[in-house]
């Protein structure tokens, strides 16, 4: 399984006295190295950036229209010194978390009673493979007409359309788990719920962790755009198009930028770290148990081989 690609499937026999997290990779500590990193991220930033100053220095389009990354940087620095642009955030975060954690909760629920139980998978895989692929936006008139204006149609809109692909991941990771490992876990008398929290939950949790960052990545585009149909009061995407009226293409691009560093922080900081943890938490589950199984075995060569003995012996 791809889960558990990069580990050895057979040991030495003389490395079975040792501990498994000898078996681990451990991290190697190197300046250079980090640097690597940090350049290699930076190096696509840096290209995009002379791109665009060449192009608004290059008079292509009105200054007024593409403005020079100083004059952007301008604008963002005055709209974070007065405090306009750090209250736009806050309300936007606050309605993307609020609609992010009713879909994750709905989804992950939904998806493993799909991949769970043959009649929820029957019912619910039609409705959802019929809903996903409307986009968002499109769902954004009825939502203002039948919640109203204000935060309400947002953070449910966001909730809804963030759903689908938390569902199908969960799902289809849930449908992923060997039924062998079921079956094993089964027979050594887990219960339920020991089954559902050693087997299940570990099996399908990479699935869903990408559920959630395709979920998170669709409530963002949701969430701008119903902000500016809502008429909330504060809000990214609010400000985005209050500043189209008056052509303030600063102003709109500032906004554009801190929606970008937001949803990239959320992806380094908080998926990336929980994607890797559990394939590390897998990877080191599935090295435990293979290094038990083959103490076993050697253990009962062993004890076969004395009897064995002893029985010559005896003769």
């Amino acid at each position: 399984m791809w889960l558990f690609a990069g580990w050895p499937y057979s040991f030495p026999m003389a490395d079975l006295t040792t501990s498994p997290d000898a078996f681990t990779e451990k991290p190697v500590s190197n300046e250079n190295a980090r640097w690597r990193v940090i350049w290699r991220n930076a190096f696509p930033f840096i290209v995009v950036g002379l791109i665009w100053e060449a192009v608004a220095r290059a008079g292509v389009f009105p200054a007024k229209l593409f403005p020079t990354i100083e004059t952007i940087a301008a604008a963002f620095w005055r709209l974070t010194m007065n405090g306009i642009l750090l209250h736009h955030a806050f309300d936007t975060i606050w309605r993307l978390l609020a609609g992010f954690a009713l879909s994750a909760i709905g989804g992950v629920a939904i998806g493993i009673l799909m991949g769970r139980l043959r009649r929820a998978e029957d019912i619910c895989l039609p409705l959802v493979s019929m809903l996903a692929p409307i986009p968002g936006i499109a769902w954004a008139p009825l939502f203002l007409l039948w919640f109203g204006l204000g935060n309400r149609p947002a953070i449910l809109l966001v909730g809804f359309v963030s759903l689908f692909p938390i569902i199908f991941n969960t799902w289809t990771g849930v449908k992923a788990v060997k039924e062998i490992w079921v079956r094993s876990a089964q027979a050594m008398g887990a219960d339920d719920r020991r089954l559902f929290v050693n087997v299940i939950v570990p099996g399908a949790l990479p699935y869903i962790l990408t559920g959630l960052r395709l979920g998170l990545a669709q409530a963002w585009r949701t969430l701008v755009g119903v902000e500016m149909l809502a008429s909330v009061p504060w809000g990214l995407g609010w400000m985005i198009f209050g500043a189209r009226e008056f052509l303030n293409t600063d102003v709109m691009l500032s906004g554009v930028f801190v929606i970008g560093v937001l949803g990239l922080l959320l992806e380094k900081l908080v998926f990336q770290k929980l994607l890797t943890s559990s394939l590390i938490l897998q990877n080191k589950r599935f090295m435990i148990t293979k290094f038990k199984r083959l103490r076993m075995i050697v253990s009962l060569k062993r004890t076969k081989s004395n009897v064995k003995n002893a029985l010559i012996k005896s003769l």
